[in-house]
């Protein structure tokens, strides 16, 4: 195995950095080779030929230092989807103040229209990889966010803009929801599968904190520099530095694998499951709930306590929605090890338990008026959606090895985990339409109702059906259908 190692100067690590082409690997001192597989191969492009993370040789020697490179770009370009998709919720509760008028349900179609896009694009997106390559998708996927960004500091600028073209310009917002996809897609092919849960763990954590992140800091910039009220087009304009950084990292630094290749006949196989679309109701329960609160959690706010959303840089709206976010992701990854030690089905129960009830404490709480009380309990349904994304996400491999059709049938581990990695992409994307879901549902029960309580009663049952579901679909026949530590 012929491995290319440049020196870092500051730090002394071997990296791959530049290296184009077999001639240039070949060239360079300190090479090792091995009789067992065929050396790396690197060709124009930053296209990677011959790379088996599974060879503990070449993994130790040159490729963790390249998975490693590649898994900081594609986070970075990660948390930048997820920013731009949720900008809208951030931007929505200050449209009032810029001169916009719309009515309530409007505004909650702003909310949810990015996540109906961004679910929908995150099933094209995870085969967009394998077709042009990891790093060339990345430079792709970054750049189309600055359509979106753009778009909404222009939007935002003219309260004379029809809702029709801040519908369209929300829905753009859409391209930072399928990033998710391609960006683990991407990572699966880089690390060998005992580092694989950890690698995939912090780029999904890493991209889930662009939601907190944006809702922090969006709000400090607008009214720090405010013309007036707020300076609402600098939500969009102020990413687009960091938007242009991304795709240029992507394009200085990472690398294509030619042996990362599309499985549409996994795909395929995978939607012919039972338990791929049981798994999809619980995620949509799990991180639906997640993406869906996070997106309605600022009009949440102001609706309930507009005292408390008119008080200038303090905007509690705009300054204290982020920790919803930011507790819900931080909280997932700690969900699929506790996933790990006590069966991630149980985890995903005990989450479900977790969200009715806490639920039902807010509804009943709310004729107190109380927003610290408010908050809390919010944040409470944040970590217990986080720690039920995390858990759900753990169980998917496990049932598909263990109890899929395929599995009974007598597949080998290698078809199994064919049908568990398309699933598991399928299965983010079904569940993300609980961003959509979610703001409609308030929606709709505001404009019957006048109150947003009979949806939030619908939440309730949701995740007692979701228990349910579980309960006897993964626990009370466990032994009997030999998945065992699901």
């Amino acid at each position: 195995m012929t491995v290319d190692r440049t020196a870092d100067a500051g730090t002394g690590n071997s990296l791959d950095l530049d290296v184009q082409g077999p001639a240039a690997a070949s060239a360079q001192p300190g090479t090792t080779r091995t009789t067992d597989s065929p050396a790396l191969e690197f060709r124009p492009g930053r296209w990677i030929a011959n790379w088996d993370a599974e060879n503990k040789e070449q993994w130790e020697t040159a490729g963790r230092s390249i998975a490693r490179r590649n898994l900081n770009w594609s986070i970075f370009a990660e948390f930048l989807g997820f920013v731009v998709w949720q900008l809208w919720s951030i931007v929505v509760v200050q449209l009032p103040a810029v001169g916009f008028n719309f009515s309530t349900s409007e505004i909650f179609w702003l909310i949810s229209m990015p996540s109906l896009v961004g679910a929908t694009l995150r099933i094209p997106y995870t085969f967009m990889v394998p077709r042009f390559g990891g790093r060339n998708w990345t430079i792709v996927s970054a750049l189309l966010l600055l359509i979106p960004a753009i778009g909404l500091g222009l939007c935002v600028a003219n309260p004379e803009t029809p809702f029709g073209v801040m519908l369209l310009v929300a829905a753009l917002a859409g391209f930072g929801g399928g990033n998710f996809a391609s960006s683990m897609a991407n990572i699966t092919f880089f690390y060998p599968a005992r580092e694989k849960g950890w690698a995939l763990g912090l780029n999904a954590a890493g991209g889930n904190m662009g939601a907190a992140v944006a809702q922090l800091a969006v709000p400090i910039v607008i009214t720090l520099l405010a013309v007036g009220s707020v300076n609402l087009p600098m939500a969009g304009w102020m990413w687009v530095p960091f938007i242009l950084i991304a795709a240029f990292g992507a394009f200085k630094y990472m690398d294509n694998l030619t042996s990362a290749k599309g499985d549409v006949a996994g795909s395929i196989a995978a939607l012919k499951e039972p338990h791929l679309w049981i798994m999809a109701l619980l995620y949509i329960g799990t991180f639906g709930s997640f993406i869906g609160f996070a997106g309605v959690f600022p009009k949440l706010i102001k609706d309930y306590f507009p005292a408390f959303s008119s008080i200038g840089v303090g905007t509690v709206a705009l300054s204290l929605a982020f920790l919803g976010p930011l507790v819900g992701s931080l909280a997932r990854p700690y969900g699929g090890r506790m996933a790990d030690r006590m069966g991630g089905a149980r985890m995903t129960i005990a989450a479900f338990a977790s969200m009715a009830v806490i639920t039902l404490t807010m509804i009943w709480t709310l004729p107190l008026k109380n927003f610290w009380l408010f908050l809390v309990l919010f944040l409470m349904l944040f970590t217990a959606s986080g720690f039920g994304n995390g858990a759900t996400y753990r169980m998917i491999p496990v049932i598909f090895a263990t109890s899929s059709r395929a599995a009974r049938n007598g597949a080998n581990s290698v078809a199994t985990q064919r049908l568990a990695s398309s699933a598991l992409g399928l299965i983010s994307a079904i569940g993300a339409y609980g961003g959509f879901v979610i703001p409609q549902v308030l929606n709709a029960s505001n404009s019957a109702s006048g109150s947003y309580t009979p949806a939030f009663y619908g939440f309730v049952g949701a995740y007692v059906l979701m228990l349910v579901v579980c309960w006897a679909c993964y626990i009370r026949n466990a032994n009997r259908n030999a998945m065992g530590h699901v």
